[in-house]
């Protein structure tokens, strides 16, 4: 099978990005050019308010630098690939909690950012105590933190 994964995303699909939509639906080809492209800066700002967080703890739980944020959203810049990965880290765990929701009960009046964001301010046993967010600022801690989430869902840590 023939791969194109520098192929430029589609408008729809980034709108829909941007706009705070499902990423965890996006096939992993749209995922990887969205990563290569960069995502836009002001992304973090929206992403901080639907999940309620401070825009400090999101930087921080994503170990961004606050300054080059700053510069970049003034800019209205792109994100590193690095960075982008970690904002969208946070997209998908938020797009797993939905369709997890979605799959288990249901899912009105539940929201999945706010969820997300309560959840990963919270120490964990499973984490040796330690927060979920304290893993967000590396692709192996947000692997890790995914598969929390879905050990959960299957009632493996309660």
């Amino acid at each position: 099978m023939e791969r194109h994964i520098d192929a430029p995303v589609p408008a729809q699909q980034a709108r829909t990005l941007y706009e705070g939509m499902a990423l965890y639906g996006f096939d992993t080809d749209a995922r990887i050019a969205l990563i290569r492209r960069g995502i836009p800066a002001s992304t973090i700002s929206r992403l901080s308010a639907r999940m309620g967080m401070s825009k400090e703890f999101l930087l921080s739980s994503l170990g961004l630098s606050r300054a080059t944020i700053s510069r970049k959203e003034k800019d209205a810049s792109l994100l590193s690939k690095d960075e982008s990965e970690r904002v969208l880290g946070i997209e998908t765990l938020i797009g797993m909690v939905q369709a997890m929701v979605e799959q288990s009960g249901d899912p009105a009046g539940f929201d999945a950012a706010r969820w997300v964001s309560d959840w990963l301010s919270k120490p964990l046993p499973a984490l040796a105590g330690a927060t979920p967010a304290s893993y967000m600022d590396t692709f192996e801690g947000q692997k890790l933190v995914a598969e929390l989430l879905s050990m959960t869902q299957s009632g493996a840590y309660a």
